[in-house]
């Protein structure tokens, strides 16, 4: 049999079947690379386990690492949705790690403001999201606790990731646009056979017959440990029209003469602030 991860804590998954119907699962063997979004072959232990024997092709993968492990969110998905708010204050650099990850999986980014009814705190907001609004990032206003439905329309005909820091609404926006998602939160976690696992892993709900959306846990961190340098780098848009151009090839855009980055950088035509983070980030990776 074959279906679809709609949930995944650890090594147990809930797999939704052809009929509707959802079996929990494990896979066979120690090591798991499951992740939500998952099409899998399954083989049945028992009338409520299985087995996963199997992870099918995936279209993109979205998922986050350090040096010693990865954490995948979710596979198979058309859209990733960033979700930061006029309050509490959201980091710049984790908006940017996403963006990073996404574009290095040709994930289509959506970047979501919610608590847009915070008047007094939107207009900060909005100017810490202009500068990806000016490199082509979507960027869309709303509160989730009165206009959550002004999202739907972005979210048709797709499958969809939302992820954010905590504290940004994103369950606010899954409860409003699916009315039944607590009662589908408290089913999966008895399938899982507990109920403190309703946020802590990432579960797929379905919007309507082409649609879906993939809530994952709130983010502190996004690490990139899986890209290297030249992936990163050609992951910053606005970075791309000066790839290859340095008079040294293998030009790390610091301190070398004939850098094409540091020269655009020099004449405004790369945000400051998006290379410090691009700086940070390759310093990480990079030991130094």
């Amino acid at each position: 049999m074959d279906g679809r991860v709609i949930a995944a804590h650890g090594r147990q998954y809930v797999v939704e079947l052809a009929d509707g119907s959802r079996l929990s699962c494990f896979p066979r063997g120690k090591k798991s690379e499951i992740a939500c979004g998952d099409r899998v072959d399954i083989q049945r232990t028992s009338d409520d386990q299985g087995v996963v024997e199997a992870i099918q092709p995936r279209t993109s993968l979205l998922y986050r690492s350090n040096e010693i492990r990865q954490k995948l969110i979710a596979a198979n998905v058309d859209q990733i949705l960033i979700v930061v708010a006029t309050e509490p204050g959201f980091s710049d650099e984790l908006v940017t790690r996403a963006l990073l990850a996404a574009e290095s999986e040709e994930i289509e980014p959506l970047i979501v403001l919610n608590k847009c009814d915070l008047a007094d705190k939107l207009p900060a907001a909005r100017q810490r999201l202009a500068v990806l609004a000016g490199l082509g990032y979507r960027v869309i206003e709303l509160s989730a606790r009165d206009h959550a439905e002004d999202l739907r329309p972005w979210l048709a005909g797709k499958t969809s990731v939302l992820v954010g820091q905590s504290g940004m609404g994103k369950s606010t926006l899954v409860n409003a646009l699916i009315p039944e998602a607590q009662a589908a939160t408290r089913e999966i976690s008895q399938a899982l056979d507990s109920g403190k696992h309703t946020t802590t892993h990432a579960t797929l709900y379905h919007l309507d017959t082409t649609s879906d959306l993939i809530d994952s846990p709130g983010l502190q961190e996004f690490g990139l440990g899986h890209l290297d340098r030249q992936e990163i780098e050609l992951a910053f848009r606005e970075f791309r029209p000066y790839l290859g151009q340095c008079r040294f090839r293998d030009c790390r855009h610091h301190r070398e003469p004939g850098c094409a980055l540091t020269a655009a950088l020099a004449e405004g035509r790369i945000d400051a602030g998006r290379f410090a983070i691009y700086q940070r980030i390759v310093g990480l990776h990079n030991g130094s």
